[in-house]
């Protein structure tokens, strides 16, 4: 399925084709993007057969020792019994910090922007799938990954996932959703 456009408007359709996809794959592990909370809300609906990890900006994105994510958000998605990490940019990091500082080339923002190739929602997808691997809330297994461009969720893809460590081993197995133009 492709989205005219990218951003928040898409989410409840892109969750909703992850989800069927799932389905029909018996997928058991769904990972997903949510900055609010509101995102992860909405998944924990449809996915409520699968392990869920939500996956959050790290503490100091916007403001420096602030998370993205209210605690009490965090609390209630966890007390259902899904699992909420907030770790740094996997395909960013401390790169991004290097690269605001000097010039030059540096592969992990390379890595970003070819994978924004296919839009930012698959880029994130990708990124939280490996940030979800490194936390160690996945079994090896392949999941849905679900990112978006800003806001919400545009992007859904069928992958095995990989650590940072071994991220060349990662593979997209299938685009379930994307937007179009981005």
């Amino acid at each position: 399925m492709y989205f005219d456009k990218p951003g928040r408007d898409n989410t409840d359709q892109t969750l909703t084709l992850a989800a069927e996809r799932g389905k029909e794959l018996g997928m058991e592990e769904v990972v997903v993007a949510s900055s609010s909370g509101k995102t992860a809300y909405k998944a924990i609906q449809l996915f409520d057969a699968c392990r869920l990890t939500v996956v959050t900006y790290h503490c100091g994105f916007k403001e420096p020792f602030k998370s993205r994510i209210p605690d009490e958000v965090r609390q209630d998605i966890e007390s259902k019994g899904m699992r909420v990490i907030a770790s740094s940019h996997a395909l960013s990091g401390v790169e991004r910090s290097v690269a605001k500082k000097h010039s030059g080339i540096y592969p992990v923002l390379l890595i970003a922007d070819t994978l924004r190739l296919l839009g930012q929602g698959t880029k994130v997808a990708v990124e939280v799938a490996i940030m979800a691997a490194d936390a160690g809330t996945l079994t090896g297994a392949d999941i849905i990954s679900i990112g978006g461009s800003g806001s919400g969720a545009d992007a859904a893809l069928v992958l095995k996932p990989a650590h940072q460590n071994n991220f060349f081993d990662l593979r997209i197995r299938e685009i379930i959703c994307k937007p179009r133009s981005f």
